[in-house]
Parts: C-alpha cells; structure tokens; sequence
C-alpha cells in the first residue's frame, strides 16, 4: 500500500494501452505529437532492449529545447555524453536528467563489454519560466536514487523517498519491482490527475478486462486522483508516472517541445550554435 495519505476511492480504470511502434531495438510508447497531448508533462516514452555487438553505436549525439529528459537503465551500462561538459557511466538503477531549457546536446553509447542494455527514456514538457532556461544535467548512481517499499523515486516524492532531481512541476516517475502475485497500490498526490504505467520485464494485473500488461506495454489510466492497483504475475519490473497535467499546448520541433512559437524558435536557434561548435570541434 501506498504511504501516501489514503483516499477512499475506487480502483482507477484503463482507457487506452498500446505497445507504440518499434523500430530496432527501440519501442516508441509516446511522442508529442499523439498521447504525449494526453499525458502532458510526460510527452514522450521509449523502451529500449539492446543486445550489444561490437560497434553499435547507441543513441548517437542528438539535440532538445524546450523539455527535460530522463534516462533510466534497468539493466548494463552507458556511456553518457552532453554539451555541458559532463561525461561518464550511467549505470543499471542510475539515472540521467538532462534540463535540455534553451538548448542541449547529448548521447548513450553502449559501453562494449556489456551483453544487454535495456531501459526507458521519458521526456517532460517544461514551464514557460524553465523552456528557454540555460541547460543543466544531473547524473544519480544507484546508491543516491532513493527507495520507498518496492519503488525507486526518479523524480518527485513517495512515502519518506524523494529523488534528488528537483522536478519542474509537481509529478512523480517511479521505478517499481514486484514479487510473483505481490500486489501494490499507488495513492497519487492531490493534483496528479495524470497517470500511466509501462511494463518492463514480466506482467502485471490491473484489473482490465482486456487482460494482463505484457513486456513493452503502456497503460494510460482515467484522469482523476484515484488508486492504482496492480499485481505482478511473475517477478516484474514497470515503471510508472503521476502528475498535474501540465497547462500548456506543446509547440513541436523536430527535437523540442514548447509552450510558443517563438519560445521553439529561440530554443532551435541556440541548438543549431551548439551545433556548429561541435562540428567545429569535431564532435559531430
């Protein structure tokens, strides 16, 4: 059960799953352009499963305005990169947030003597007060990503567990494993009207009459503050967010997300600089 302060509310329903398109190695579970408009600040979502190879190259280095990112591994190592000046290892349990604001560049790239890499990568639209904010990353190992009964606090706060990435707006990103047949109840903060989870390894019950959540799989929940409960069916791993939907239309680059026309034009003009810096340091 939750250790947030319980409601008395009936068990929230399901109004729409989907296993999003994949493409290689990567599933694409949210964009911007389709269920990101439902679950706004959460505006984009993959599941990534790679099977590493001598040379494979990751993500590649790629730009955002306008929205934070957070990686997530469940599993292997990355080797991260940004246009801030940070480098390293994200490690399995670790996590990668990237305040892209005015404008930022970033990879993952496999690092090679690891079989497996899985893991999900979440955007969130940012505030008008923070889309054109300079850029900022924050890197957390396994051991500062703090733990509440069967979930790992990404971002927001749950019972006594908080993360340690100050999120933009109220939300909650949680990272849960569950016990063949343990069942979990999550009372969302007053406010999060906005839920959804996703399925890692295994799967879980609902309680959906279309059936159990398989691997790879999102459910977006009815938008009100009730309880979601949920039972693992084999040993399983998922990852769920709550929020306050976030008030603004999103304005879509080919790498960003804004709340303007002309918050997306100042944000793509500083992508495009940093750019051509790293052409010109040979970074791209």
């Amino acid at each position: 059960m939750s250790t947030a302060t319980a409601r008395a509310t009936q068990p929230r329903a399901i109004v729409y799953r989907t296993h999003g398109s994949t493409h290689g190695a990567i599933t694409r579970l949210v964009s911007p352009g389709d269920l990101g408009g439902w679950l706004k600040p959460f505006v984009f979502l993959d599941h990534f499963s790679f099977r590493t190879r001598a040379g494979q190259p990751g993500f590649g280095m790629h730009p955002h305005s306008g929205i934070a990112t957070l990686s997530y591994l469940s599993e292997g190592e990355f080797f991260y990169e940004d246009s801030t000046g940070e480098q390293g290892r994200l490690l399995a349990g670790g996590v990668e947030w990237m305040q892209a604001g005015n404008g930022v560049w970033h990879t993952g790239s496999i690092v090679p003597e690891v079989s497996h890499v899985r893991g999900f990568q979440l955007w969130v639209a940012l505030p008008a007060a923070q889309e054109n904010a300079p850029a900022r990353s924050q890197y957390l190992t396994p051991s500062q990503v703090q733990q509440e009964g069967p979930a790992r606090v990404l971002l927001g706060q749950y019972g006594a567990a908080q993360s340690l990435i100050e999120a933009p707006a109220p939300m909650n990103y949680l990272a849960v494993q569950l016990k063949d047949g343990e069942r979990w109840t999550y009372v969302p903060p007053a406010g999060h009207t906005v839920g959804w989870v996703a399925v890692d390894v295994g799967r879980l019950d609902a309680g959906d009459r279309k059936g159990l959540l398989g691997e790879g799989e999102l459910a977006i929940f009815e938008e009100n503050e009730d309880a979601i409960e949920l039972v693992a069916r084999g040993d399983t791993t998922f990852v769920l967010g709550s929020a306050r939907k976030h008030p603004h239309d999103l304005v879509l680059g080919n790498y960003s997300v804004h709340t303007s026309a002309a918050a997306l034009v100042q944000g793509e003009a500083e992508i495009q600089r940093i750019g051509r810096r790293l052409r010109e340091e040979g970074r791209l």
